[in-house]
């Protein structure tokens, strides 16, 4: 355990911004598992509402510093392919 006090807050600091980034990651992957749960009923309807507000989810957390924006780009570019291979 940290001694000096500065390190003591930078510990404190760490764990806040720890859990802000793996509930915006949480937020994402659920987004992400209700498009690909659409894609595999086959229902395009639904894939084009997940896909949407998955988008969202994504790009907030691009622009939170949680996902590189161009790893951000590419998770939207996958699925957004996936809903569009949908018949």
């Amino acid at each position: 355990m940290a001694n000096i006090k500065s390190a003591k807050k930078r510990i404190k600091v760490i764990e806040t911004k720890t859990a802000r980034n793996k509930a915006i990651r949480s937020k994402v992957k659920t987004a992400i598992k209700k498009v690909e749960a659409a894609i595999a009923a086959n229902d395009k309807e639904t894939a084009l509402a997940a896909l949407k507000a998955a988008t969202v989810e994504i790009d907030k957390a691009a622009s939170k510093g949680v996902y590189h924006k161009k790893n951000a780009s590419r998770k939207i570019s996958r699925l957004s392919i996936a809903v569009n291979k949908i018949a």
